[in-house]
């Protein structure tokens, strides 16, 4: 049962590497709606927070979502292939796994 939980974490590890772009998208929005900022991909617009200026590093934040539509999709498909080549690993050992020899 213990390499289930490492192929999920794997699987959840490889994920989330490709939605990484979007979560850090998603959170430079948050940060500015929290502040009272206007954020969006025109141009970077001021956002001031504890006496200084985020919007420049917020806009980047932001851009970041872009590249998601190259690294979903790429996420996606390599944990599809992982999880195919560990189903195909378990039926293989399922396979060659010893029979048991019926009881008397």
């Amino acid at each position: 049962m213990r390499w289930v939980l490492i192929h999920t974490f794997v699987i959840i590890l490889i994920l989330l590497l490709g939605a990484s772009p979007l979560i850090v998208a998603l959170a430079a929005g948050t940060i500015a709606d929290a502040n009272g900022c206007e954020l969006h991909e025109g141009f970077v617009n001021p956002c001031i927070i504890n006496g200084k200026d985020w919007g420049q590093d917020l806009y980047t934040m932001g851009m970041l979502g872009f590249f998601a539509i190259g690294t979903l999709p790429i996420g996606v498909g390599a944990a599809g292939v992982y999880l195919l080549i560990v189903v195909i690993i378990a039926l293989v050992r399922r396979v060659r796994r010893p029979k048991a020899l019926p009881a008397p």
